[in-house]
């Protein structure tokens, strides 16, 4: 793997489990030290991570990871309602069953404190509404979305009860995914989505000084 990809990817999982929090400064110099390589390759990675939006130009004086605020989160929650809605109804219709059962028996008894764990349920639940979806197009939106969501969900941490609830929201949309009722599938969507966005504007209160 070239150094520059590895700069990347090193810098782009920091990025999204909020190692470099929003805001944090990129410094060619600092990051190039830290990961043992020279300044072009740690230069090309920045330049993808500016273009994947997870890093952006300050004023002239170098780059910072990318901010959280309010209207991007909203901006973003609402790009995802309909994509994950008309994804969930999708997947209602043309599901695997067996593949959904299984995903409900792990999310049902997994333990929403054991962070990797959770987290790794909601990337499987992701991955096979890709899969009953069948639509590259509709997939390569979502993936794009997802990027910048993992930031996001990160600070759900902050809020046991909130990721508990959520479990529950999920094993809602796999219910009415095996029972391929597309519109229920939907509508069970549009809840957890409205639900997070709250529970994550309000994080964001918390956080913002």
């Amino acid at each position: 793997m070239r150094a520059s990809d590895v700069a990347y990817e090193s810098l782009r999982r920091d990025i999204l489990q909020l190692v470099l929090e929003p805001g944090a400064a990129l410094a060619e110099v600092e990051l190039s030290t830290r990961l043992g390589i020279s300044r072009t390759p740690v230069r090309e990675a920045l330049a993808r991570l500016v273009a994947e939006g997870l890093a952006e130009p300050v004023g002239g004086r170098g780059l910072i990871v990318s901010p959280l605020s309010f209207d991007n989160v909203t901006e973003l929650f609402e790009l995802r309602q309909a994509l994950e809605q008309q994804a969930a109804s999708l997947a209602a219709e043309r599901r695997d069953p067996a593949a959904f059962e299984a995903l409900r028996d792990e999310l049902a008894t997994i333990n929403t404190t054991d962070l990797p764990a959770y987290f790794e349920a909601v990337r499987a639940f992701d991955a096979a509404v890709d899969a009953a979806v069948a639509n590259p197009y509709l997939v390569a939106a979502l993936t794009s979305v997802r990027t910048h969501l993992s930031r996001i969900r990160r600070l759900s941490q902050d809020n046991p009860a909130r990721l508990a609830e959520a479990a529950r929201e999920h094993l809602l949309i796999i219910d009415a995914i095996i029972a391929g009722d597309a519109r229920l599938a939907a509508s069970a969507t549009s809840v957890h989505l409205t639900r997070s966005l709250r529970s994550i504007l309000e994080t964001l209160t918390v956080r913002t000084p």
